[in-house]
């Protein structure tokens, strides 16, 4: 049966069908409390464990820590879609140990990818100019930065961490430690204000 402009019924049936199917598995994949607007202080509780695992876990990351102006920590971000895939996750910026600021990431992009992932960004700033343009709370277009390293489980054994000459080194991480293919190839960070 067609309805109007070419679509039929089963062309809107198999749609509806994969959009279930998508909404299914992501509300499956996310941990309880996810869906639901998280509290300043729970994002920076969450923020804070998640740093103290990757810094744990990985001793570059620490030294890297060490030496960073401000960290901006992603702790779940979570990654979802058959054929357009989103991602998306509140954060902790933190000066001198201290929560600054909250943000949010988020992504989109196309290609086939089925299922749902969960992981975590820790974005170390190593200047002070960085800090100043990250703190200012404008949109971010981190994806297309080019003062970021992306430190996944393969860049890491290269990583030297005696000069450390790039804007921000970005380590991508997970309950098992660094990922491997993790991209921030399209991803937006933008304020948020939580109570």
């Amino acid at each position: 049966m067609t309805i109007g402009n070419g679509i039929t019924a089963m062309h809107i049936s198999r749609r509806a069908v994969i959009g279930g199917a998508l909404a299914g598995t992501m509300a499956l994949a996310l941990p309880e409390g996810v869906l639901a607007a998280s509290s300043a202080a729970e994002i920076e509780a969450k923020s804070r464990a998640a740093l103290r695992q990757l810094y744990t876990s990985n001793s570059k990351a620490a030294t890297v820590g060490q030496r960073a102006k401000g960290v901006l920590l992603f702790p779940h971000i979570i990654k979802g879609g058959l054929v357009i895939a989103g991602a998306s996750g509140d954060g902790t910026l933190f000066v001198s140990g201290k929560a600054s600021k909250f943000f949010n990431i988020s992504s989109a992009s196309v290609g086939f990818q089925a299922g749902a992932q969960g992981f975590a960004y820790a974005l170390f700033i190593m200047t002070d100019h960085k800090l100043a343009e990250v703190s200012a709370g404008t949109n971010w277009d981190v994806g297309s930065d080019t003062g970021i390293v992306v430190v996944d489980k393969g860049a890491a054994a290269t990583l030297d961490t005696k000069s450390l000459n790039k804007a921000i080194y970005a380590f991508a991480f997970g309950q098992k430690g660094l990922m491997g293919g993790i991209s921030l190839k399209g991803s937006r960070i933008k304020e948020i204000h939580p109570k």
